[in-house]
This record gives C-alpha cells, structure tokens and sequence, in this order.
C-alpha cells in the first residue's frame, strides 16, 4: 500500500523532499546501509531547515511531537530549542520525533558525534536572528554551521574521514552553500534575509532594493560574478577530495563538485543575472562535469 504524504505523516512528507534537492541525497548506486544511514541524515538535515525556513507541514504535528504547545507553535525559535532537546535524546533517550528516532541507529552504528547536528540547527537558529552578513569571513562562518556539518557527516557514515578530507570537504560544501545563495537571491530577499556580503555590496555599489529588481542591472551581475568565481575556487580547493577516495563514494562526491560547477556555468550563462529565477544547469552539463571532475579536470 503506497503511503500518501500528508499533515498527519510528518515523516514521510519530510523525506519525499529529497526528490527535489539539488544534489542526489543517497542515489542507487550507493550500497545499502549507506544509503539507509543518508536518508536518516538527510531527515534530520531537512526538517530543521524547515523549521527555520517556516516550512513544517500544516496542522502543527511536528511541533505536537516536538512538545511544543499549539500557543507557540509558529515560534521558530521555541522549535527550535524543543528540536535540540530531542536531539539530545537521540544520544542519551528516546527521541520523540519519528525522523530523530529514524536517526539513532545510524548515530549508534556509525559513531557519530553530536557536533555537526548541533551546527545546523545553531545556524538555523543564527537565522532567526540573523538576517545580514557584513564581511564575507562573517559568511564563510555561517557555512561553517550551515552547510559544512552534512559533508562531515557524510565523511562519517561512510567510515572515510581523515583532517584532510574533512578540511576539502569543507571547502567543497561552502562553495555549494554560496552558490545557493547566489541562485536564491530573490527568494532569500523574500525571507527578509541576504546573503550577499555588505562589503561587497557596497564595493560593487549594489543597493537592497537593487536585489529586487526584475532583471539584475550591472552593478548586480558583476557582484553575482565575483561571489561565484569565489565559489569557483572554493571547489577547486575542495575537488582533490574525489581522487582521495575510490569506488561508488568517488562518483557521489564527484556529483556535488561537478554540481557546483555546472550550477556556477548555468549563472554565467545567464549572464550573471539570478533575479528573474535560479539558473540550473542541464542534464547534459552536469554529466559533462561529472565526467571531467572524475578525471582531475575542470
């Protein structure tokens, strides 16, 4: 019987998302506990992204299961301390949550530490109370929360994680982090929320209301420009990652550097212009870069 994703079925409607991610979350080539272990991360990973995004499931039940009250249901920072604390259940409890009990085997059989899920829930939580980035070592912090946690953690499940290759690891998901944000100008505005540095902004004389434009003017593709030739290098510093490992691993992490590149080729095609809507890069692109980041190219 096919379970339909609804309110009452928090779980599933939160894993069912991983379908329209970027990235491939555990494809089939992986072997099988890796891919359990992945989807389990990647629970945990979405859903608190969906706290601090506003984007639970309506009805309330994540917060029922959470223990908060219908009163501060819509209080994402009450959520998000609720989440944390079920967090800590996963290493010393029974978690409430189904996705964190979902969660626990995979922490137990794979040794993992609370530190990287700490970090994305505390730059969700730097969300809600964050909404602007001076400099951009204050961005290369935030990714330090916000996206270098999920490499490492994929680093752990797969049992190959050396200094080095979480130091690549790290250049690789800051990268992807930035191109996001580069791709989510318009959405992020939305949210109240730039990504943008404000050094930055203000060298390639870039205003906010710039940002909401239609269309990207000069001064805005040329700031679009120079963030993503920063992503560009990050990848290159991350991409020796893929040569360091071997088999079906080296293919996954072959497929975020060649997504990140082929994303980054997919705005400059746009001429730099990410206002009207996120630029993606098709099939036939992303294969190409797969191809040549397989090979030490690109």
């Amino acid at each position: 019987m096919t379970r339909t994703p609804t309110a009452c079925d928090p779980e599933r409607a939160t894993l069912d998302k991983a379908a329209g991610e970027n990235f491939p979350v555990a494809p089939f080539f992986l072997p099988r506990a890796w891919r359990v272990d992945l989807m389990a991360v990647y629970g945990f990973a979405r859903l608190v992204d969906d706290i601090g995004d506003g984007d639970l499931a309506p009805g309330g039940e994540d917060a029922r299961l959470l223990g908060v009250s219908p009163d501060e249901a819509e209080d994402r920072l009450v959520l998000l301390d609720a989440f944390e604390a079920d967090l800590r259940r996963v290493f010393e409890g029974i978690p409430r949550h189904p996705l964190l009990r979902r969660l626990q085997p995979t922490v137990r059989s794979r040794s993992l530490t609370p530190e990287p899920f700490l970090g994305l829930i505390a730059a969700n939580r730097q969300d809600q109370l964050v909404t602007r980035y001076e400099t951009y070592d204050d961005l290369l912090a935030y990714c330090e929360l916000s996206a270098n946690p999920v490499g490492r953690l994929v680093l752990a499940v797969t049992g190959t994680s050396t200094p080095e290759r979480i130091r690549r690891s790290d250049a690789v998901c800051t990268a992807l982090q930035i191109v996001e944000h580069l791709q989510d100008v318009r959405e992020d505005l939305g949210r109240d929320r730039i990504y943008l540095p404000a050094a930055d902004m203000k060298r390639f004389h870039v205003q906010e209301s710039d940002l909401a434009a239609a269309t990207a003017g000069a001064s805005v593709r040329a700031l679009v420009a120079y963030e993503a030739e920063r992503a560009r290098g990050l990848l290159n510093e991350g991409a020796p990652l893929v040569g360091s490992v071997h088999g079906r691993l080296k293919l996954l992490l072959a497929g975020f550097v060649a997504g990140g590149r082929a994303a980054i080729q997919a705005i400059a095609a746009a001429e730099y212009d990410v206002l009207p809507g996120p630029p993606k890069p098709g099939r036939t692109r992303l294969l190409r870069e797969v191809g040549l980041t397989l090979r030490g190219e690109g």
